[in-house]
């Protein structure tokens, strides 16, 4: 083996290595995490920020590695073929491009992008010296390339929307729930922060009809059994009727050091706080903060009264349902047998679809609305519906709404649990 051949040889290895080094480096700045980076470069780790100021501008970094990478492909099959042109004269071109072909995809692809996805941030702040070098030095060329990338948007209209949807956010914190890296609890936060904003003042209010509410004119003595009876903190207070909700009466303010206080409602009560039934939860939450209070009543586009939120209720929006020491832990979906389930109407419409196991087409946000829908009219305890494979039989119903109904699983005597 002449001298020729052995450099040749050498050079190709050298040319290997460093294709090897590209296609691991595109790699790692495509999978790497800017979170992590973030946090090491926050913890002193010069080399992370340099590496993020890399990901900054990605597009002269790529377009740094493919010119890189294709030079030294292009180099390595120039100097593979006349090596062994000069060896087999006859076959040499053929066998060059199958060696060439079989080294590049095993060592100079599949090997080191596999490595490099082990850990990205790790390799990356590695080779951020050679790359900032390289960046730097086909400066010319990057600049000549994104004029030609300009163009292309222009002529194909490439102007890709890059920003996250929620829809998409939400799929990949469940991603990243199902690897592992946080528990069910952190995921279910996370899923809530995304939909908070979304929701309006209707979507979480405690309905009108489920309002415990005082009228000016009554006395303390039946305000102090009440107080007693509702164990809630606060009461609004209305003239005439819920329609003209004129303060709200604190507990706190209601009893004194020796008890109940001798000074009449009106004079107790403090101003209420209206929020319109469309106004988003996170505005009412600022309100809540900027007016000092815990409780808002909620109107309707003619001015009347819908119902109340509290800052409870937004709390239970991100962290799930909130209990105290006077809640009375009462399952909202109960099996009674096998195939038989006993739904409050109070359920809303994410715990029904959970149940269902499938999205409902409807308006409402409760299992009584959405019964009431489904029958056109509001039942009267009795009255059932077929709906998928349910028997949906009212249990217990008022003048007005629905208050508990009996889902029956329909079987077949093929099904294994009949």
């Amino acid at each position: 083996m002449n001298s020729a051949t052995i450099l040749s040889i050498t050079a190709i290895v050298l040319l290997l290595l460093c294709s090897a080094c590209f296609s691991a480096t595109e790699t790692a700045f495509t999978c790497l995490s800017r979170t992590r980076l973030k946090r090491l470069a926050e913890n002193g780790k010069k080399q992370a920020q340099r590496t993020l100021d890399l990901v900054e501008n990605y597009d002269q970094l790529l377009s740094s590695i493919l010119v890189g990478n294709n030079v030294v492909n292009i180099a390595m099959a120039s100097i593979s073929t006349i090596l062994f042109v000069s060896l087999l004269p006859n076959a040499g071109a053929a066998v060059s491009t199958l060696v060439i072909t079989v080294l590049v995809l095993i060592f100079g692809e599949i090997a080191p992008k596999t490595m490099a996805r082990e850990s990205p941030e790790t390799f990356a702040m590695a080779v951020t010296p050679v790359m900032w070098f390289l960046v730097t030095i086909l400066t010319p060329v990057n600049f000549l390339f994104s004029k030609w990338q300009n163009l292309l948007r222009r002529v194909f209209k490439l102007n890709g929307d890059k920003t996250m949807s929620q829809d998409e956010l939400s799929m990949l914190v469940e991603e990243v729930a199902e690897s592992g890296n946080i528990d069910e609890d952190e995921s279910d936060l996370l899923k809530n922060a995304l939909a908070f904003e979304g929701q309006d003042a209707e979507d979480i209010l405690t309905p009108r009809v489920d309002m415990v509410a005082v009228s000016e004119n009554t006395s303390n003595k039946k305000v102090a059994k009440l107080f007693s009876k509702c164990k809630f903190s606060r009461l609004p207070v209305y003239d005439e009727d819920l329609d003209h909700i004129v303060g709200i009466l604190y507990q706190k303010d209601f009893y004194t050091d020796t008890g109940i206080s001798g000074r009449s409602i009106r004079k107790l009560m403090r101003k209420p706080v209206f929020v319109p039934n469309t106004m988003k939860i996170d505005e009412m939450l600022h309100i809540f903060r900027q007016r000092k209070t815990h409780i808002a009543i909620v109107t309707d586009e003619y001015g009347g009264t819908m119902g109340l939120v509290t800052m409870e209720d937004i709390l239970e929006e991100l962290v799930g349902e909130i209990y105290d020491e006077h809640d009375e832990n009462v399952e909202i979906i109960r099996a009674t047998n096998k195939n038989t389930y006993r739904i409050s109407g109070l359920t809303d419409k994410d715990q029904l679809e959970h149940f269902f196991d499938q999205k409902l087409d409807t308006e409402s946000t409760s299992a009584g609305g959405w019964v009431i829908e489904q029958m056109g009219r509001i039942p009267a305890v009795g009255d059932s519906f077929l709906y998928n494979d349910f028997t949906i039989t009212v249990t217990k119903a008022s003048s007005n709404r629905v208050l508990e109904i009996e889902a029956q699983k329909t079987t077949t005597a093929d099904d294994p649990e009949s």
